[in-house]
């Protein structure tokens, strides 16, 4: 029978589970985006995953969109994240990089200059600055020759990433940020190569994806994608075509797995969702394999995976507060510890890496 603690095998990695780690900010690196000891520490707790998937990870300064944010783009923090990845597998883990690029979702405080965009549209709502938290601004639309640069950024990421050790890359092209700017009509009104058609938005999300396979090979690569999530002002016309013709593009290059982000609790609520059921729309259209994340318990994870409707199930809040979360799943699904939500996103090692195990 095919459960959460069924091994799987991602091409030539072998998961000894289905249970997934998601990417999840921390804010616990260095100012300078260096993973330490303690980053180190928190992975390695959660290694027992049958994979886990870093938190988004700068690819370079014109990336930057937090405090206290890791980063891929120099030989000190490739350093730090060896470390890391020492960790994880010297205690038995599996771990991939998540690599990001805010575009809009950015602020001058951190970059001296205008966040960098498809299109001069800012996004709606607000970001947490070392200044503070400020309104975002209106970017600067990229010009042509740009664009190449950032892929080419995108590449020399996962290069650093090979380098520091990881099994692998994951394209957060999710939650707004710049490949999902790209794709989505609401905030691409370009005219040229990038924009217009839905083949043009697709491009800079599908060259990333291949600047990325072109360092790792296909099957070490995967995608992070939020059709149906409305964060930062995203939106798109024909969201179920735009996303249908993403993911088909996807599987045609047998990269090793599409993270799909079922609708947030927020839009499920405000009556915003594009999409009411992103994993079965979109599983149909991928022959690899399929990483669904949206407020799984066990039940629904282990229904999903029975139905065929997912290969692997991922889980964010509930790793934070429990780094032996496939043991509890196993043996005591009920005994979860709380999360303390006031040290999601600061602090040292308090509601880090102090959260006990189940045999503590």
């Amino acid at each position: 029978m095919t459960d959460l603690f069924s091994p799987y095998a991602i091409g030539s990695l072998a998961l000894p589970n289905r249970v997934v780690m998601a990417p999840m900010t921390r804010a616990r690196s260095s100012a300078d985006g260096i993973q330490g000891p303690m980053n180190a520490k928190y992975y390695a707790q959660r290694a027992s995953a049958g994979l886990i998937i870093t938190e988004c990870v700068q690819i370079s300064p014109s990336s930057l969109g937090g405090v206290n944010q890791p980063g891929l783009m120099n030989p000190a923090q490739t350093e730090g994240w060896r470390g890391v990845t020492q960790a994880v597998h010297d205690a038995g883990g599996r771990i991939f990089a998540q690599l990001w690029h805010c575009g809009r979702a950015s602020h001058s405080d951190f970059l001296h200059e205008l966040p960098v965009a498809p299109s001069a549209l800012p996004a709606t709502g607000a970001i947490f600055t070392p200044g503070g938290r400020k309104p975002y601004e209106t970017p600067r639309a990229l010009e042509l020759s740009e664009i190449a640069a950032i892929l080419r950024d995108f590449g020399a990421a996962a290069e650093r990433a090979e380098d520091a050790g990881f099994d692998g890359v994951e394209l957060h092209g999710a939650f707004g940020y710049l490949p999902d700017q790209f794709l989505q009509s609401a905030s691409n009104q370009r005219t040229d190569s990038y924009g217009g058609s839905l083949e043009n938005r697709a491009r800079f999300m599908l060259a990333a994806v291949d600047a990325l396979t072109d360092v790792w090979g296909a099957t070490r690569v995967g995608i992070k994608l939020s059709p149906s999530n409305r964060v930062n002002g995203m939106m798109d016309a024909h969201a179920a075509d735009t996303f249908g013709y993403l993911v088909q593009q996807l599987d045609r290059r047998s990269i090793g797995y599409v993270h799909l982000m079922e609708p947030s609790l927020k839009d499920i609520e405000t009556g915003t969702v594009q999409i009411e059921h992103v994993t079965r729309l979109f599983r149909p259209m991928v022959r690899g394999a399929v990483i669904s994340n949206g407020g799984y318990n066990q039940a629904r994870a282990t229904a999903a995976l029975a139905d065929g409707l997912a290969d692997l199930v991922s889980f964010g809040v509930p790793y934070v507060a429990n780094p032996d979360l496939v043991e509890r799943l196993r043996h005591d699904p009920v005994s979860l510890n709380t999360p303390d939500k006031a040290t999601f996103y600061a602090g040292g090692a308090h509601g880090y890496t102090d959260y006990p195990a189940l045999a503590a």
